[in-house]
């Protein structure tokens, strides 16, 4: 693979933050299922979200 600049990289913005991030070499064969620039971004959304069945009320 030939070098890139860093502005010609594929950007995504992060499901949690909502912050662009560029391609990084480590996510080369998963750039397709990436949707969170960091772990933390990752575990944070899976906390915020709320579990099924919760009690809706009376």
């Amino acid at each position: 693979m030939r070098m890139r600049k860093k502005h010609d990289l594929p950007h995504k913005t992060c499901l949690h933050c909502g912050l662009p991030f560029t391609w990084r070499k480590k996510w080369e064969k998963v750039w397709d299922e990436v949707k969170y620039c960091s772990d933390r971004c990752r575990s944070e959304h899976k906390r915020q979200r709320p579990a099924d069945g919760g009690s809706a009320g009376p």
